[in-house]
C-alpha cells in the first residue's frame, strides 16, 4: 500500500507563544482523537521540538569537513512541527486522513507519496 508523509506546518510565531494549560490539553486530545480514529492509516507520526533546537548540518562536497549551525536551515515565517506517515490506497485516500489531523485549523498539512526502495536501492513505489 503506498504511503504518503502529512508533514504538518504551523506559524513560527507560535513556537514561543505560551498557550494555557486548558488550550494545550485540548489540542492533545484532539490528537489522539485523531490517532484514534484513524489507527488503520497511520504508519507513525511525531511532534518534532520548535526550530530553535534544531541543528544543520551543511557539506561544501563529498567527504568533506561538516559544518554544524545551531537553529534550522531556513528562516521562514512557517515552521514543521511534526508529520504522519499515512498508508492510503491513493493520494484521495492520503487527503481523506490528513485533513482530519488538528494542525490544519491553525496551519497546513503538506501530504507529498513517500519513496520507497527495494534493496538494491531501486524505486519501488
Amino acid at each position: 500500500m503506498p504511503k504518503y508523509a502529512a508533514l504538518i506546518y504551523g506559524s513560527a510565531d507560535d513556537e514561543t507563544r505560551e498557550f494555557p494549560p486548558e488550550a494545550q490539553q485540548q489540542v492533545m486530545t484532539e490528537y489522539m482523537e485523531f490517532g484514534q480514529n484513524n489507527a488503520e492509516h497511520l504508519g507513525g507520526g511525531e511532534a518534532l521540538y520548535p526550530t530553535a533546537t534544531a541543528t544543520t548540518i551543511t557539506l561544501a562536497e563529498k567527504g568533506g569537513t561538516p559544518t554544524f549551525t545551531d537553529g534550522p536551515f531556513a528562516e521562514t515565517k512557517e515552521v514543521l512541527g511534526g508529520f504522519y506517515i499515512i498508508n492510503a490506497d491513493d493520494l484521495d485516500g492520503a487527503l481523506a486522513v490528513a485533513q482530519q489531523i488538528p494542525g490544519a485549523w491553525y496551519g497546513k498539512i503538506e501530504v507529498r507519496p513517500v519513496m520507497e526502495f527495494d534493496d538494491q536501492g531501486n524505486v519501488v513505489s
